[in-house]
């Protein structure tokens, strides 16, 4: 199975930045309390009295849906709507350790995050834009970026936005894939720093140690073997 970017979203979007991870053997019975805390801790820190739509990765997602022709105050990246309901309501609800521990380090890093049950990907799992033919519980728009499998399912929907709910971590989950995406100034730097975060907050958990793989246009692919 591999995971990679469309040529033409290399293309369109240069100053893309992005990590893939592999883990195999994910449970729901281990507690990442204590990471999450200092996660959220630092996110509490960095929004201070401000709010999210400040930060450099937020306002960079946010010129990617304008250049999308999306309304960034319409359709918001899953790290900017996670923090705006984390400033809101000063946490977030428990889901799954892996999903809480991404959405922390979501959080913290206001990156965003995907992970996706591989059980329910077919063949690869691409970023690519829309056909418009494709299946997600309802449907995609041509042109829209999104990320697609082999069978044609489009699994998230404008890019960062919509995650869809059929490869959702559930509780009998076992192997996942975690995708962070970043487009501002220091993006390189950031995503490799959320690499290692995640690594090994996942080493620490799940006593496994994820493969994984920084991508940019030169290397836009990662193969992993489930």
């Amino acid at each position: 199975m591999h995971f990679q970017h469309a040529d033409d979203i290399w293309r369109d979007f240069p100053e893309l930045s992005a990590v893939a991870l592999f883990i195999d053997g994910v449970r729901s019975d281990v507690s990442v309390e204590g990471e999450i805390r200092r996660l959220q801790a630092i996110a509490n820190e960095r929004l201070g009295t401000g709010s999210e739509s400040e930060l450099p990765e937020i306002q960079a997602w946010r010129r990617t849906f304008a250049k999308m022709g999306l309304k960034p105050t319409q359709y918001r990246s899953a790290s900017e709507a996670l923090l705006r309901r984390f400033r809101k309501e000063g946490g977030l609800p428990a889901i799954h350790p892996l999903i809480d521990l991404c959405n922390a380090a979501s959080l913290a890093f206001a990156i965003p995050i995907a992970v996706f049950d591989l059980s329910r990907i077919a063949d690869f799992l691409q970023v690519r834009r829309a056909l418009g033919d494709e299946a997600y519980l309802t449907f995609s728009e041509p042109g829209e970026v999104i990320f697609a499998d082999g069978e044609g399912r489009a699994h998230a929907r404008r890019w960062t936005n919509r995650q869809s709910g059929h490869s959702a971590i559930r509780p009998q989950t076992t192997r996942a894939l975690i995708v962070a995406e970043a487009l501002h100034e220091t993006a390189r730097d950031d995503v490799e720093r959320l690499t290692i975060v995640l690594s090994e907050a996942i080493a620490a958990a799940w006593d496994v140690r994820p493969s994984m793989a920084v991508l940019d246009r030169s290397s836009p692919r990662f193969d992993f073997t489930i």
